[in-house]
C-alpha cells in the first residue's frame, strides 16, 4: 500500500477493525519511510452480476429494482420494509448462488415468486400477475387455485 504522502511502498498495518456493517475490514496503516499514518478499507468485491432481458438486451443486475417489484407487490400489506430488505437480499444470494455471470430476468422473477410465496399470498398474486402476464381471468384462476391447493395440503399435516 502506498503511502498517501510520500508515495513511499510499503507500511504496516497498527489496528485492523470490522465496520459497524460488517462489510469492510478498517485498517489503520503506519508508513515505514515517514511515519505518516492513514486508513484503508479492505472489502469484498463481487463481479458483477449481468441481466439479460426477455428482449436480449443486457444490464447490470439492480437490487434497488428488485426491492422496488417488493415494494409494489406488498403495498397496503403489513410486511415490515426490513422484511422487504431481507427478501432482497435472498434474491440477491440466490442468484449469486447460480454462479453465472449473466442471469435471465426470468431467473429473477422466479427468484422473487420464491420469496413472496412464503411472504405473503396476496403479494404473489400481485406479482405474478404481472410477472407471468396473466391474458385473462382462467390464469388467475389457476394460480389461486393452486395457492389454495397448497393451503389445503399444510393444514393436512
Amino acid at each position: 500500500m502506498k503511502c498517501p504522502q510520500c508515495q513511499h511502498d510499503s507500511s504496516k498495518v497498527i489496528d485492523s477493525r470490522h465496520t459497524d456493517e460488517m462489510s469492510a475490514i478498517r485498517r489503520r496503516r503506519e508508513c515505514e519511510k515517514c511515519g505518516f499514518r492513514f486508513t484503508t478499507f479492505e472489502r469484498v468485491e463481487l463481479t458483477p452480476l449481468v441481466v439479460v432481458k426477455k428482449d436480449g438486451t443486457r444490464e447490470v443486475f439492480s437490487r434497488e429494482k428488485v426491492l422496488d417489484g417488493l415494494l409494489r407487490a406488498c403495498e397496503k400489506r403489513a410486511i415490515p420494509y426490513s422484511e422487504l430488505e431481507k427478501r432482497t437480499d435472498n434474491v440477491e444470494a440466490d442468484l449469486r448462488n447460480l454462479n453465472k455471470a449473466e442471469v435471465s430476468s426470468n431467473d429473477i422473477g422466479e427468484c422473487v415468486m420464491k420469496e413472496l410465496i412464503t411472504l405473503d399470498q396476496v403479494a404473489y398474486v400481485r406479482f405474478a400477475s404481472v410477472y407471468k402476464e396473466f391474458k385473462d381471468i382462467d390464469q388467475l384462476m389457476d394460480t389461486l387455485n393452486h395457492l389454495a391447493e397448497g393451503r389445503n395440503e399444510d393444514e393436512l399435516q
